[in-house]
Parts: C-alpha cells; sequence; structure tokens
C-alpha cells in the first residue's frame, strides 16, 4: 500500500498560503509534519492491539462490574453512499492515516468553580473518574505510540487530531496537562495545596465517592472499593512519553468558556472564584435542580445569575488553597499555549494554529495532510456562552473558500461539535452583528463541495457514523466516543482510493494501553489507568449506549470517487 507523501503544514486562515515556520526558518518557509517511516517488512492488514481483536467488556450483572478481556468488534461494510465493487481490496492506494481522539477532559478536580454539586439533583452530574484523566490520557498516548500502523492497510498513520473539550473547566492548569501529556513530560495532577488533595473527595459528604475514608457514601453502598491512598497516588506526578507523530488540535466550549457554558466575557465573579480560596461542594437537590435547567436551557449564557447563585451560597463554601494556575485561559491564551517551543512534540510548531491566528484571534485553520488530502479544522464554539455550537458568517465564508481553493484535493473536516448539536444563535459579544449558522448549514455547505469526504467530530460522547448528501456531493460524519466515559475509545481512520471510482473510509475504535481488569492493590501509573476506566462502567447513572451500534464501530465506509 502506498502512502502519499506526508507534507503537513498548516494554510493561514482567509489567504491560503503556507505558515511561516517558527524560529530559524525563512518567513515563506512552511512547517513541514512528516508521516512516520514505513516499516521495512510489507505493509500488511493487522488487528492486535484494536477492538477488532479485543475489548474491555463488562463481567457481572448487578452491582459495581469488573472488566475484563472480551470479544472483538467486527467491521462493517457500509454502502449507502457507494456500492461496494468487489475485488477492491486488491487495488487499493492508501491516502492517508490518522488518529482521532477527543474529550479528553483533563480536569483539574479541585477547581472551585466546578458543578459537582448538581449531583444533588442529576447523578451524572459528577463522576468518580474524574480524578484520574491525566493518566488515562497518557495510557491511551501509549496505546497510539504502540501502534504498527493503520489496521485497514497497514499503512504508517500520518497524524493525530484530537477535536475538542481537551480541558473540563478552561482551566490554565488543565491546559498545561493537555499539551504536556500530548507532547510528553511531566505532569503533576494537582492544584492548591501541593502536599494533599482538597475537593469534594475528601469532604466527608456521602454524595461523593470517599474512596480513601470509612465514610458509607452513595457510590459505596453501589459497591465502590476502599482504596486507602487513592487520592494521593490521583495526584501524584507522571510522566507522559508524548504522540511518537505529529499531532493537531480543535478547540472544545470546554476549552473556550468556564465549565463549557459561559460566556468568557461573563461575570467577574467567576473570575475571582476559580483562583480564589473557596469552593462550593453541597446544595439542596432543588436548587441544583434550578441551575442544572437554567444551564441546560442557556437562560443565563453570560453566567450573571450563576454568579448570584454562587454569591448567595457563599457561606457554605469550603475552604481551600487558593492558585492562580486555576485562572480560566482566553482564545488568545490557547493559541500561545499551543505555539509554545515547550509543547511542540513532533510538530508541527503551532499543532496547526499560527502566529496568524493569534494575530486575527481566530482558532480556525487548514493544512495539507497528503499530496491529494487537505484536512480543515474549524472553530464551533460560541463566544456568546452555552454549549451547543455554530459559526460566525466569516469563519462560514472561509470554509467555503478554502474548499474551493483546494478543489483538486480530498478535504477532511475537523470539529468539536456534530451536525446537530450547532445549534447556538447567541451573538459573539466581540461581533455582535455577525450572524452565527447553525450545523444544518454547515453540512448544507459541505454536500456543495465534491471534494469533501469527511466530517470528523466529537462532543456528544457516543460513537455514530451518519451518511449526508447534497447536490455537489456526498460525505460521512465519523462522530467519536470521549475518553471520559465508558467505553473510552479513540479511532483510527484511514482514506483509500479503492481504483474502481470509489473511495473508503476506514474507521477502527481502540482503546487505550492500560489492561482491562484492575488491581485494587495497584495505585501505579498503568494501575490507575485500569481503574479509570472500570469507575466509569460502573458511574452512576452512566450511559450504556455510547460505543453506538456495530455499524458506529469499525467500518468501510464508501463513497463515490469525486
Amino acid at each position: 500500500m502506498a502512502l502519499s507523501a506526508g507534507a503537513g503544514y498548516a494554510l493561514r486562515p482567509g489567504d491560503g498560503r503556507a505558515a511561516a515556520a517558527a524560529s530559524g526558518a525563512d518567513a515563506g518557509e512552511a512547517v513541514l509534519a512528516s508521516s512516520r517511516q514505513a516499516p521495512a517488512a510489507p505493509l500488511a492488514p493487522y488487528a492486535r492491539g484494536t477492538t477488532l481483536a479485543a475489548t474491555s467488556t463488562p463481567r457481572g450483572g448487578a452491582g459495581y462490574r469488573r472488566l475484563g478481556d472480551g470479544p472483538g468488534w467486527g467491521r462493517v461494510v457500509r454502502g449507502e453512499l457507494a456500492a461496494p465493487r468487489s475485488g477492491r481490496a486488491d487495488r487499493r492506494t492508501a491516502l492517508t492515516a490518522f488518529v482521532h481522539l477527543t474529550d479528553l477532559h483533563l480536569t483539574d478536580v479541585q477547581h472551585p468553580l466546578r458543578l459537582e454539586y448538581l449531583r444533588s439533583a442529576d447523578v451524572h452530574a459528577w463522576r468518580p473518574q474524574e480524578a484520574l484523566t491525566v493518566q488515562g490520557a497518557v495510557s491511551l498516548v501509549e496505546r497510539v505510540n504502540a501502534l504498527r500502523g493503520a489496521p485497514a492497510t497497514g499503512s504508517p498513520l500520518h497524524f493525530a487530531m484530537t477535536t475538542g473539550d481537551n480541558t473540563d473547566n478552561n482551566a490554565r492548569s488543565e491546559l498545561e496537562w493537555f499539551l504536556t501529556v500530548m507532547s510528553g513530560g511531566r505532569v503533576t495532577p494537582n492544584t492548591g495545596d501541593p502536599r494533599h488533595y482538597e475537593g469534594v473527595q475528601n469532604s466527608g459528604l456521602k454524595q461523593y465517592w470517599q474512596p480513601d475514608a470509612a465514610v458509607r457514601d452513595a457510590d459505596k453502598r453501589l459497591g465502590f472499593p476502599h482504596l486507602d491512598g487513592f487520592l494521593a497516588a490521583a495526584v501524584r506526578g507522571v510522566d507522559s512519553p508524548g504522540l511518537n507523530l505529529p499531532w493537531y488540535s480543535t478547540v472544545g466550549n470546554h476549552d473556550s468558556m468556564p465549565l463549557g457554558c459561559y460566556a468568557s466575557h461573563g461575570d467577574p465573579r467567576l473570575t475571582d472564584l476559580a483562583t480564589g480560596g473557596r469552593k462550593l461542594m453541597d446544595v439542596p437537590a432543588a436548587e441544583a435542580h434550578r441551575l442544572r435547567q437554567a444551564i441546560k436551557k442557556a437562560t443565563d449564557p453570560r453566567g450573571v445569575r450563576y454568579g448570584e447563585f454562587l454569591e448567595a451560597h457563599s457561606r457554605a463554601m469550603r475552604p481551600v488553597t487558593p492558585d492562580e494556575k486555576r485562572a480560566a485561559f482566553t482564545p488568545a491564551d490557547y493559541l500561545a499555549a499551543h505555539l509554545d517551543p515547550r509543547f511542540r512534540g513532533l510538530g508541527p510548531v503551532g499543532h496547526g494554529y499560527t502566529a496568524a491566528n493569534l494575530d486575527a484571534g481566530t482558532q480556525y485553520y487548514s493544512f495539507r495532510i497528503a499530496d491529494r488530502v487537505i484536512g480543515v479544522s474549524l472553530d464551533t464554539t460560541d463566544p456568546g456562552g452555552h454549549y451547543t455550537g455554530s459559526l460566525g458568517t466569516a469563519q462560514l465564508r472561509w470554509l467555503e473558500r478554502t474548499l474551493r481553493t483546494h478543489e483538486d484535493s480530498y478535504a477532511i473536516v475537523f470539529s468539536h461539535h456534530t451536525s446537530t448539536t450547532m445549534t447556538n444563535t447567541h451573538r459573539d459579544p466581540d461581533r455582535p452583528g455577525e450572524r452565527r449558522h447553525s450545523g444544518e448549514e454547515v453540512a448544507a455547505l459541505l454536500g456543495r463541495h465534491r471534494n469533501v469526504v469527511a466530517w470528523v467530530n466529537g462532543h456528544i460522547h457516543r460513537n455514530a457514523v451518519t451518511p449526508h448528501t447534497g447536490p455537489g456531493g456526498s460525505f460521512w460524519e465519523i462522530s467519536t466516543a470521549s475518553h471520559v466515559d465508558f467505553p473510552q475509545l479513540a479511532r483510527v481512520v484511514e482514506l483509500v482510493d479503492n481504483g474502481d471510482g470509489t473511495l473508503s473510509l476506514f474507521t477502527t475504535l481502540v482503546e487505550s494501553a492500560a489492561p482491562s481488569r484492575t488491581d485494587f492493590a495497584d495505585l501505579s501509573r498503568t494501575g490507575l489507568a485500569a481503574l479509570y476506566r472500570e469507575l466509569s462502567l460502573n458511574a452512576p447513572g452512566a450511559r450504556t449506549d455510547l460505543a453506538g451500534a456495530p455499524a458506529d464501530r469499525n467500518t468501510e465506509l464508501l463513497l463515490e470517487k469525486g
């Protein structure tokens, strides 16, 4: 299988020129993101280390369930957009292959702004596994690094793309953890008092799992274990090897807004509380329900009423150690951090973002994936507030221009939100006169361009693969499950030319490198990563449909060649 020569470089928003390289390069030199070298052995399909071979499978019925190694998921051929033709496996040429990561939600669990107390009204509002997001993400990096290449063709993997909600609370601490996990280095997932954890899990409150304490909390009554030393282990420093291939970044609502739903231009009380020494951990169920409904219905996108809510509950707040690292980061901070040489890893510089983005205040870009393929990363977050998404008119027009300019290349579009979760019409405070556009409008635009083959996204924490047709052509929308909720997956995507007038997109899901079964006595980084997955399985109220149907998992998706 021949992989087109990999030369991934960022294209500036609006002008289609290669972005200037960072230090030491001429102004017009492109930042190259070369694919890994092909192995010396003949390229061949494989399954080991993917969900084609095995999956972490629940054991037992009621109560707290353990995980063990279970059967793999087969590959489903989907022909809604083109009929599969016999003999195509012998004619294929691989065009590109990459890894899709999404919704890592690296979480500062001691952050004072967190909404854990909504659990008194909704059990889903806090998850027992959240203290282990860093360990789980490092284990996922290890899995990606261990892949031999693309499972369906054996071709080298060209790059990885993470499609947002890389962080959870829009906190600078979390942003540094994310960039270090991806690029390599030591991460200490702790803020506040460096000596010990300060948060809901040692609060004595029975609505939260108290792993180290003798408290008979609600989760222990469901079978959650008592684990001496858990919290000390959870905030202990860990080392990440960093991805061993180039990686790109796309922004999500949790990366753009406090708590993923309040406008960054919102109530200043939220800014003060984020870095301060008080944390609300418990409110009556009726009040939690009203706040949850206000968030869900977007009746307070700027967080003004939330600021009033917190002020009214100031006496109920508990003391914690203040920490400036918990401050919210701005879009400019997000871009500057990606451009920071400390987090370059294997590149490219900026991980898709460029100095041009920083100058223009934009978080969208295009990049050359391979000779015949471009990538387009969108910013679907709405600065006006709320967790659903949209695009402003300027970005929509840029997307149209980009697809038209590169009509001779296949296009893969990346975003955080899906087509059905872009329903937010709140105006951007910095561009109050600009209209916002829905996912339906974006899908219609993509359907007008024959070169669009895929729209890859996350946000819904569920595997879903959806065909789209338009007057210009057809494409597949590929949504991948999160890495915070069970079954904690990432996805390898391969684009191949079948040599018969059709293309195929192969999708193959992978789990982290952690073992399926947890040893409760093992509080090493690997042991905690395994526990992270098992706790996510058992989180009270956890959804059981996030893996999707078989046709949403490991697939071959056929397309007519544009």
